[in-house]
């Protein structure tokens, strides 16, 4: 059977040559042999880079490589590199991403979105990845989407079914995990090559290594495909792109099951004819089990609505946003003092009130109690209030504290959703998702604005309590830190050591967090580290780390210092939020954060050295890091700590303006904030060595950071 789909997809194969090479011909005669650069990368053409080793970002070599891809013994590869060239030759004459006056295609897809889902992916959030390619009944497709949504699954929309999402759908993106990429079969090229990238970000492989690369993405990446309508030579040459890398495709026209040895142990041809079992039947031919924890409510619930924004005219009711008092507080108590599952809500004529709609105030008090609960995981389970009320669709909330906003949408009253439904889900998710730590937990609304005010000075004062409790902790002060391995699922070797005063890289895990999650699953990605002999308090080198980083790196890396980036610093696997770079020249640090595309100092942009220093591998100078680190105590502490700050983007800095200015102030350095350098006074090192000279940057009367 191989070998008949391979002839059938031979046609797609010559008619994508010449129309590849036709629109080449046409560029080199508009635009010469010039370079070029695709959004967001930092990998040339990802897939002829990842499995070829060669990196192309000129027309030159496109022209170069043409003649390679006639050489290949693959088919299958050489449709795969022949679509990403025609689809990169279409960018250069600026017709990709492709247009469209009622929404967006997201087109090729690029590194900082990957970073950015990297810790969903790693931890779970978003167990698998689909693919859908073709043309169907909107209403079919639609119900199966909505359906991979509940089960957290992220989803690539392909052709004429990307159009309809576009047309018909105001829900879609990253943040719904519906991503209609174009209506061209050829754009697949696009999910898969993003499929491969994870390989050089998260698991540190290395270009042109290709079997290493296979390997990878066939045992790690969690994909299918799903493939709707009529079988052309197109589709079976993208169909058999994705069992190429271990991903299976499941058609709704009948066909007999394939199965290759080499590649997987499960069907990689598929097929299902009932839309209503398609999503059924992708998991099981995947192998995948997905466990979807919903409370009774009359709406859809998960982690894809949470991306989801109500806009003013589509709201029911809200409540905070500065528009009422409103706030939310999560309070230790004991067992008998709990009625497991009660949600009360405490206020006069409420009903009427909620069913007039508008605006309200509210007060949320989640009481919660059980034997293995502390007092500092009153926080962490406060935190998830924001993504409990997202994750029911038609219902948003941002911020947390006394400064939240929820929204509850016209949509969702009209599902059926109550006041009472607020509780319920919090009663139901705070039970379900910390079921280790919490025996028992109820909730209380309160909706009159006498008691808003009066509990919320009570919140207030525990909330200060609590920063003051936390604020003082120090990794001086415990005998445990806490590891995160789980981005061993995409990148094995690294392994990230969270401290009081170091948070994880990705931004997602304090040592509460990652202790709080110890406690919930003691056979989880955050296990205890002993601290052992402390070797070097000013590098922050501890031999009971060195011995745990060992033994779960493999034995790859010997030591680790938490508070230095010149002498053997922290791994990083890929998901992380900022880097930090050393700029020899200023004799300092530069930091640049995800999300900023353009230039920095040292010459190259945040994609670039991301791709030098992912995969679990040690780069003196360079490291990955969360944004809350900068302003700890122990930040770069063996390095001059952040005096050695001297450039970083203008967002990043305005972020952590306020935390960073009182760490200036305890440093003595109470002018530095103004003296960091951003991309408004310069892109270049010499630049920003004249500028470090007249505003006298304290780093350069530091020593050498060189040593």
């Amino acid at each position: 059977m191989i070998d008949k789909l391979i002839s059938i997809a031979q046609g797609a194969i010559n008619h994508l040559f010449d129309k590849t090479f036709s629109l080449l011909s046409k560029i080199i005669s508009e635009h010469g042999t010039s370079s070029f650069e695709l959004p967001d990368t930092a990998y040339g053409i990802p897939l002829i880079y990842a499995l070829e080793g060669i990196k192309i970002t000129t027309v030159e070599e496109i022209k170069d490589f043409m003649n390679k891809i006639q050489q290949l013994d693959s088919q299958t590869l050489s449709y795969l590199y022949l679509a990403e060239i025609y689809l990169t030759l279409q960018y250069i004459r600026g017709e990709e991403p492709e247009k469209h006056d009622k929404g967006q295609y997201y087109g090729f897809l690029g590194d900082t979105v990957q970073r950015t889902l990297g810790v969903q992916l790693v931890d779970g959030r978003i167990p698998a990845v689909a693919v859908l390619i073709g043309k169907a009944n909107y209403d079919n497709i639609s119900k199966i989407v909505k359906e991979l949504q509940e089960k957290k699954i992220l989803t690539f929309l392909i052709g004429s079914i990307a159009e309809d999402f576009v047309t018909n759908s105001d829900k879609t993106g990253f943040e719904v995990y519906v991503v209609p990429v174009g209506t061209k079969i050829e754009q697949t090229v696009y999910v898969i090559d993003w499929a491969v990238r994870s390989s050089l970000i998260f698991g540190g492989q290395i270009p042109g290594q290709k079997d290493a690369i296979l390997e990878y993405v066939r045992n790690r990446v969690n994909a299918f495909a799903c493939v709707f309508g009529k079988i052309n030579e197109s589709a079976v040459a993208t169909a058999l792109s994705a069992i190429y890398f271990g991903i299976p495709v499941i058609s709704d026209q009948d066909l007999p099951e394939l199965k290759i040895s080499e590649i997987a142990d499960y069907p990689l041809l598929t097929s299902e004819k009932n839309y209503e079992k398609t999503v059924k039947k992708a998991l099981e031919t995947r192998g995948l089990k997905i466990v979807v924890e919903k409370p009774p409510i009359p709406v859809s619930y998960g982690p894809a609505f949470e991306g989801e924004r109500i806009r003013k005219e589509d709201t029911f009711i809200e409540f905070g946003g500065q528009r009422t008092p409103s706030f939310e507080w999560v309070r230790m108590k004991n067992i008998s003092e709990i009625e497991d599952g009660k949600t009360e809500i405490i206020g006069t004529e409420w009903k009427s009130r909620y069913e007039k709609g508008g605006q309200m105030p509210l007060g949320i008090v989640v009481n919660v109690a059980g034997k293995k609960m502390h007092k500092d995981f009153e926080p962490v389970i406060e935190r998830q209030i924001h993504s409990f009320i997202n994750e029911a669709e038609g219902l948003w909330h941002i911020g947390q504290r006394d400064i939240n906003w929820i929204r509850i949408s016209k949509m969702a009253k009209e599902a059926g959703i109550s006041l009472e439904h607020l509780g319920v889900i919090l009663a139901s998710m705070v039970k379900a998702r910390f079921k280790s730590i919490v025996d028992k937990v109820e909730v209380y609304l309160y909706v009159d604005e006498k008691d808003v005010l009066t509990l919320m000075d009570e919140a207030r004062k525990e909330y200060k309590e609590r920063d003051q409790r936390l604020a003082k902790l120090t990794d001086e002060d415990i005998d445990t830190f806490y590891s995160c391995l789980l981005c061993q699922s995409f990148a094995p070797k690294h392994v990230c050591v969270i401290t009081p005063e170091r948070p994880g890289l990705c931004g997602a895990f304090t040592w509460l967090d990652a202790r709080a999650a110890y406690e919930i699953e003691p056979t989880g990605g955050n296990q205890p580290v002993e601290k052992g002999e402390l070797i070097d308090p000013i590098y922050g080198r501890y031999s009971g780390v060195d011995s745990y980083v060992k033994k779960h790196s493999g034995g790859e890396i010997e030591t680790i210092n938490l508070y230095s980036i010149m002498e053997n610093p922290m791994t990083s696997c890929g998901c992380f939020e900022c880097i930090i770079a050393v700029t020899p020249e200023a004799n300092g640090v530069m930091i640049v954060n995800r999300g900023y595309n353009g230039m920095t100092p040292i010459g190259m942009k945040f994609s670039t050295i991301a791709g030098m220093i992912g995969g679990g591998v040690q780069v003196p100078g360079f490291m990955g890091v969360g944004v809350n680190y900068i302003t700890s105590r122990k930040f770069l502490k063996g390095d001059g700590g952040i005096k050695r700050i001297v450039w970083m983007p203008k967002e990043l800095k305005e972020r952590i303006r306020e935390s960073f200015q009182k760490r200036a102030q305890e440093e003595e350095v109470p002018d530095l904030f103004e003296k960091i350098a951003d991309e408004t006074v310069c892109e270049d090192v010499e630049c920003l060595v004249d500028f470090l000279a007249r505003v006298n940057h304290p780093a350069l009367q530091l020593d050498s950071i060189i040593k």
